[in-house]
């Protein structure tokens, strides 16, 4: 997992209407990253709809938002209407940038033992330097927590 000070790995993923988003061409405002295990899901939803509700606050703070999962192009499409989402979100259906990142982690639910995304969250600088992490996300406050952490850069 990419530390405090590093360089964020750079990636280029699509959207949930297809679009490439590749983080080094973000650069010059602060980039909120979060990973979250599956789209629909209740924990998952909340944190997008908080982060979508915050957008504006992100924006005013110069800050962009982006949402990855593994889940496909199609079914991000779907969860953004459905939730009316406007955070972007990424499709990383191979997991190579959860993997880079360090949150494709093994997990144990109900005794079962598999590999998941850990909710994870990584504040990135403007100038690609990865200056806050948040492991094992607790959504409940988080949203506020980053928003708070974008506005003390």
């Amino acid at each position: 997992m990419p530390e405090i000070g590093e360089k964020a790995p750079d990636f280029t993923l699509p959207d949930g209407n297809g679009t490439e988003i590749t983080l080094s061409q973000l650069q010059g405002k602060p980039v909120v990253l979060y990973f979250y295990p599956k789209d629909d899901t209740s924990g998952c939803t909340k944190q997008a709809v908080g982060f979508t509700e915050a957008e504006a606050e992100f924006e005013a703070a110069g800050a962009k938002v982006l949402g990855v999962s593994k889940d496909t192009v199609a079914k991000h499409a779907k969860f953004a209407a459905k939730h009316g989402l406007s955070v972007t979100l990424l499709s990383d259906a191979e997991s190579d940038v959860c993997e880079t990142y360090g949150v494709w982690q093994q997990k144990q639910m109900y005794g079962k033992t598999y590999f998941g995304i850990v909710r994870t969250t990584f504040l990135i600088d403007g100038e690609g330097v990865i200056r806050q992490v948040w492991n094992k996300v607790k959504v409940p406050g988080h949203v506020e927590e980053v928003l708070e952490a974008v506005k003390a850069l």
